[in-house]
């Protein structure tokens, strides 16, 4: 087992969540401020579905030029799988984090950061 590939992933994973959240979090207190006194009930849209995808297509981005960057290869189950499971855990979250204020329960994202670090330490070790 190889415990580096463990502390690249985590570092990772920890940066591309914090990245992915941070740009959840401002998007949508951006969408949220034109939104502000407007009678309109669509103003604000295109940011909030613009900030939304943004995130879901940054996040496996960032998995993989993390781990590349660590040079560790073989990062498609991470890749995948947390691209997956952030575009689920962030859909399901949105309306915390659409909040004034408003952030993902530390707990969920605790457990993101421990599943992304299990995947990415999960990759072959090819250099024996």
């Amino acid at each position: 087992m190889r415990y580096v590939r463990f502390i690249k992933g985590a570092v990772t994973v920890v940066v591309a969540t914090a990245a992915c959240h941070t740009l959840m979090s401002a998007g949508f207190a951006s969408a949220g401020d034109n939104a502000a006194g407007s009678d309109d009930a669509f103003v604000g849209i295109f940011e909030f579905l613009l900030t939304t995808a943004a995130s879901w297509a940054l996040m496996p981005l960032l998995l993989w030029a993390g781990m590349r960057m660590m040079g560790e290869t073989s990062t498609v189950a991470l890749v995948i799988v947390g691209g997956l499971v952030w575009l689920g855990l962030s859909g399901y979250y949105i309306d915390d984090i659409d909040r004034a204020g408003g952030h993902m329960p530390a707990l969920a994202l605790a457990a993101y950061i421990l599943l992304g670090t299990g995947l990415a330490g999960s990759g072959p070790d090819w250099r024996g």
